[in-house]
This record gives structure tokens, C-alpha cells and sequence, in this order.
């Protein structure tokens, strides 16, 4: 039998207040409790509320909580605004089985937006492949699509997931990268974006033989990852 990894992207939109966006995700989650991997956007339980930052950062750390108390067999990807130390980061977590298994800051701030103003940006070793059940994988947030060592360091992953609050004039850009990495790497990228009116949409699956599913009309995309055709193209066209 071949090696299949159900999946879901929740191409939501933020909400007021933090309590709205953490219903719709729970609820999400009750909906796809059979599938494997699910993917939600950038920063997407309280957006960047700069002016709210300490609110916004208690909220993230009580959601963390909740989320891990929910999540079992599934694997759930998401950002939140966090602290470390005397700072503040976007921090993508990977909750699996009840517990946090990947944390990884956001090392590409987004300069037009003033990231740099509220956040610290994360270090690039925290950027690094990890595994569950089997699975190897990737992860970037949202701007750093577009660096190519950040690409590098994630060589040799079966899915690399992405998420993000990527803007509308730059739509085509986040489509054209999320292909271009899955053709590149011969791997499956999931991408996660927002759905607010100034936001691109474009969540999507791309596979390693350049394929896509998108739908920027749902707020679930749902699919199912072919793991053995990474392996199968991987041995048809060697890249090492």
C-alpha cells in the first residue's frame, strides 16, 4: 500500500476578538479529525496587533495550551506572536500528539509591513528539517519563500509547509514560488494564506511533478499527499 498524508489548509480570515479566530480553528479541526496534516496561516488566532502586542502574546500562549490538549494523531501547523526572553517573535509551532514537537521563529522579517519595529527576528539554524511518523519536513513562514538558503536548508524534505499572510498585489509571486520550490526540492508544499480582502489567498498543495490544488473561494482546501511519488521522482531524475 502507498504511504498517503491526508491533508487540510484553512484559508481563514482574522477575526475579532482572538476567542473568534480559536472557535473557527477548533472547529475546523473537529471537522477533519481524520485527516493527517493540517495547515493554518501566518499569525492567523490574533494577526499582528501591534497595539494589543502583550494581549495578543497571553492569547497565543492560552491557545497553545488548548490546541495541544486537542491535537492527538493529527499534526497542526500554525504561527503565533510569542515571547522569548525580553523580545517578541512569530513563532511557528508543530503540535502532534499533545505536545509542541517543532518550534522555529520567523528569521525573514517582513521589512515593508515594520516587522522589525515589534519582533526579533529568529535565527536561520532554527530553520532545519524534522521528522513525524516518518515523515520528513520542512517549514517556512511567509516572506522567507523567497530566499534561496533558506530553500537549501530544506533539501531532502517529502513536505515543506508554509504559513502565511501573503498580500493581494504580490498574489502571482506566492504562486509561482510555492511551485517552483516543489519542482526544485521534488517535494509537496503546503501553503497556508489568509483570506482578508487585502490578503492573496492562493493557499495551495503543489506536488514534486509541478500539479496544484487551489481554491481561493474555500476556507478548507483538502487533499491527499502521494508520498511514494516523492520517492518515485527522486529516483527517476536524481538531483545529487
Amino acid at each position: 500500500m502507498g504511504h498517503y498524508l491526508e491533508t487540510v489548509l484553512l484559508q481563514m480570515k482574522n477575526r475579532t476578538p482572538y476567542e473568534r479566530n480559536l472557535d473557527r480553528l477548533l472547529k475546523h479541526l473537529d471537522s477533519y479529525r481524520e485527516h493527517d496534516l493540517i495547515v493554518a496561516p501566518e499569525v492567523c488566532l490574533t494577526d499582528y496587533d501591534y497595539e494589543n502586542l502583550e494581549r495578543a502574546v497571553d492569547f497565543s500562549e492560552y491557545a497553545e495550551k488548548v490546541l495541544c490538549d486537542r491535537i492527538d494523531r493529527q499534526t497542526l501547523v500554525l504561527s503565533m506572536l510569542k515571547r522569548r526572553g525580553s523580545t517578541y517573535i512569530n513563532e511557528a509551532i508543530v503540535i502532534h500528539r499533545k505536545a509542541v514537537v517543532h518550534r522555529q521563529a520567523k528569521h525573514k522579517l517582513f521589512l515593508p509591513g515594520e516587522e522589525d519595529r515589534y519582533l526579533a527576528a529568529g535565527s536561520l539554524e532554527e530553520i532545519k528539517p524534522f521528522e513525524i511518523d516518518g515523515v520528513r519536513y520542512g517549514l517556512m513562514i511567509c516572506f522567507e519563500l523567497r530566499f534561496k538558503e533558506i530553500w537549501r536548508r530544506l533539501e531532502g524534505c517529502d513536505v515543506i509547509v508554509v504559513p502565511s499572510q501573503w498580500g493581494l498585489p504580490r498574489k502571482r509571486h506566492l504562486e509561482i514560488l510555492g511551485q517552483a520550490l516543489g519542482v526544485m526540492n521534488q517535494c509537496y508544499v503546503a501553503i497556508a494564506n489568509s483570506a482578508r480582502e487585502d490578503m492573496a489567498s492562493s493557499s495551495a498543495v503543489y506536488s514534486p511533478g509541478g500539479g496544484v490544488v487551489i481554491d481561493d473561494m474555500s476556507e478548507c482546501i483538502s487533499t491527499t499527499m502521494d508520498l511514494d511519488m516523492v520517492k518515485r521522482l527522486r529516483r527517476y531524475i536524481p538531483m545529487r
